[in-house]
């Protein structure tokens, strides 16, 4: 399992990994981690962050999660016009038209869909982007919060108070999502209402639910603070096969560090 150590520009340490697990064929999820090339732009812009978990068959997941990701990532840099949370939001909506467009294409592949999660860091303010179930976490020395909010029927069961928070976890049915790119009409991606101002040694954590699925939060903030973050990634994922591994595993850790 080598892990993906990207050198990024100082105020960053990055690191990621992706594991097939002990139970599917293929791995459909994709990740990225992106930065403009040249100083200026990167001002602006800031760093990109992305994990995508398709859905769909054998090809169709992994289609999913790559025209995903590489939209968002494209869309992001290309129409950037000054606002990254609006400039995240658009590149949601077109990565969802350009997954139907490419099932109405590719008739076999109907039904094809992907959670998204992507975070950008501009001058250590965060923005991020979200459908579906995979998740993003911030861990700030002692604290861990969930930024994002499940799209799924068992997220429902939760905001309606029928499912209590701490039951959500292990419930059978919390991997049946409500909201996915490629899937209806119309989605809504939740969005961070206002920009979060990160501090120094602040870990962001994006995963798919083949590892928030199988290890629980107090675990991923407990691994997530290990040195050096491949090492963390290692660990994380590892824990995830030791429980069974029932499905691909995806995550990226990203540490503040002095400017």
């Amino acid at each position: 399992m080598p892990v993906d150590c990207k050198t990024p520009r100082p105020g960053i340490e990055t690191a990621s990994l992706t594991d097939v697990g002990l139970q599917r064929e293929n791995n459909e999820d994709s990740l990225l981690y992106w930065e403009p090339d040249t100083d200026q732009e990167f001002r602006r812009k800031g760093r990109l962050a992305i994990v995508a978990d398709g859905m769909g068959g054998y090809e169709g997941g992994q289609e999913a999660s790559r025209i995903a990701v590489e939209t968002v990532r494209h869309l992001y840099d290309r129409d950037f016009a000054g606002d990254p949370q609006a400039a995240l939001l658009n590149a949601f909506l077109a990565a969802h038209d350009s997954i139907q467009r490419y099932a109405f294409e590719h008739p076999q592949f109907y039904g094809m869909g992907t959670t998204c999660t992507a975070l950008a860091i501009v001058d250590r303010q965060l923005y991020f982007a979200h459908v579906g179930d995979s998740r993003l976490y911030l861990v700030r020395g002692e604290s861990t919060s969930k930024l994002t909010r499940d799209h799924s029927y068992v997220g429902r069961l939760v905001e309606s108070g029928i499912v209590r928070s701490e039951d959500a976890e292990s419930h059978p049915q919390r991997h049946i999502l409500t909201a996915a790119l490629g899937s209806g009409n119309v989605i809504s991606p939740q969005v961070s209402e206002q920009p979060l101002s990160l501090e120094e040694n602040d870990v962001l954590l994006l995963c798919t639910d083949g590892l928030w699925g199988v290890v629980g939060d107090q675990d991923l903030a407990q691994a997530a603070g290990t040195r050096p973050l491949a090492d963390a990634c290692m660990k994380l994922v590892r824990m995830a096969l030791e429980r069974g591994g029932p499905d691909n595993v995806t995550l990226q850790l990203l540490r503040v560090s002095a400017k």
